[in-house]
């Protein structure tokens, strides 16, 4: 549907770009990690097994302090939590660089995934509050800045790697030049109080029907989206016998897509509604992910792997902005979605690497056609989170 909106207000279009660039550093910070992941493991001498278990460690950690970051964003300003939590998340990133063994980086990895966590629950927040105030979708696009974050933090890694700077003082320059972004980019975010008669969020509660339902509508993107980055490379690879350089094309090729149709996603759902966009999205996906498995073709299958990523793409900035507009407190119920979605982000590499294991990578990807045939199906549940806007 078509619904014209008034221009915004420049304090609310500086809140749009600020929060913009918070989610760009975010996206930096991880980017920046996991291109230097390889320095990280001959460091603390971690072979393939010790490192799958190190790089676990992230994820449990944003997994436990998501529900922390809940209750925090119920008895804290809005804007000076997400200052607060995107500046310990890029002070995180000197941490994987100080073990000297494996049980203590992954010690350090749950630290550094518990602030990233923090930070994602309290900035994903924040952009519900922009998006209610726009009056129309702008979630999208906030994510796509993660994304190009991503794409920018990891560059900029290859190129340190190239010269031969050592991870430590490169982890430490960046992390500074992160910092100085988020403060200048924090001034610019709204403030915002939650009701002083609500109740503060209990420390633990099961999602309610709502929460759950569509955190599962992210857990199926989230899970595509983790699967792909980690066996993409891989599958053309091992599947399709092409070079190692068009392996890691592909990667890219389906990170650049993913940002693409952020971008865009918005003006989608202007247009078409969430519940639409979805169900397209789902189309989108499950076509492209019946192209990789049933392809025999490098191009084709890397051709698979991009519609792929553009039909996730917005699906993960839409169940973010359903879950916001849900009765109740929106910190916690960001908190809910976010840790059923992301909890699927970590069992995935796994998941598809054990069906692999026992069969083949091809038919561990016909898990993906069937989970984003499902997203697209499910897409009627973000009308619990729907508002006249959308």
């Amino acid at each position: 549907m078509t619904v014209t909106h008034l221009r915004p207000e420049p304090a609310l279009r500086r809140a749009r770009a600020a929060t913009s660039a918070i989610f760009a550093v975010h996206g930096a910070v991880t980017g920046t990690f996991a291109a230097r992941v390889p320095w990280v493991a001959d460091h603390v001498g971690a072979g393939a097994g010790a490192l799958g278990l190190a790089l676990l460690m992230p994820g449990l950690g944003a997994l436990l302090a998501m529900p922390v970051s809940g209750r925090l964003a119920h008895r804290f300003d809005l804007r000076q939590l997400v200052r607060v939590l995107i500046l310990f998340w890029c002070a995180a990133l000197l941490l994987p660089a100080l073990p000297t063994n494996v049980p203590l980086l992954c010690l350090a990895l749950v630290v550094y995934g518990a602030t990233a966590g923090l930070a994602d629950v309290a900035m994903n927040a924040h952009a519900v509050l922009v998006e209610e105030r726009y009056g129309r979708s702008v979630m999208s696009g906030l994510h796509g800045w993660w994304s190009v974050g991503g794409l920018g933090g990891s560059a900029v890694a290859a190129f340190a790697a190239r010269a031969g700077m050592d991870a430590p003082l490169h982890f430490l320059l960046t992390a500074a030049g992160l910092i100085v972004i988020a403060l200048v980019a924090s001034t610019g975010l709204l403030s915002h109080r939650p009701e002083p008669s609500a109740d503060e969020p209990p420390a633990f509660a099961l999602p309610s029907r709502a929460v759950l339902t569509i955190g599962l509508v992210g857990l199926c993107a989230v899970f595509a989206e983790g699967a792909s980055l980690d066996w993409s490379a891989v599958y053309v690879r091992d599947v399709l016998h092409s070079p190692a350089s068009t392996a890691a094309a592909t990667v890219s090729i389906f990170s650049v897509c993913m940002a693409v149709a952020r971008f865009g996603g918005d003006w989608v759902v202007r247009r078409l509604g969430s519940v639409t966009t979805v169900r397209i999205s789902g189309v989108c996906a499950t076509i492209g992910a019946l192209i990789v498995v049933l392809g025999d073709r490098t191009a084709l299958v890397i051709t698979g792997f991009g519609l792929l990523g553009i039909g996730i793409a917005v699906v993960v900035p839409l169940v973010f902005a359903a879950a916001g507009r849900l009765p109740g407190q929106t910190g916690r119920n960001i908190a809910g979605v976010a840790g059923i979605a992301y909890g699927s982000g970590l069992i995935a590499p796994g998941v598809i690497g054990g069906i692999a294991h026992l069969s083949s990578l091809t038919v561990s990807f016909i898990l993906i056609v069937a989970l984003v045939a499902v997203m697209g199906l499910s897409a009627p549940v973000l009308r619990r989170g729907s508002s006249k806007s959308l």
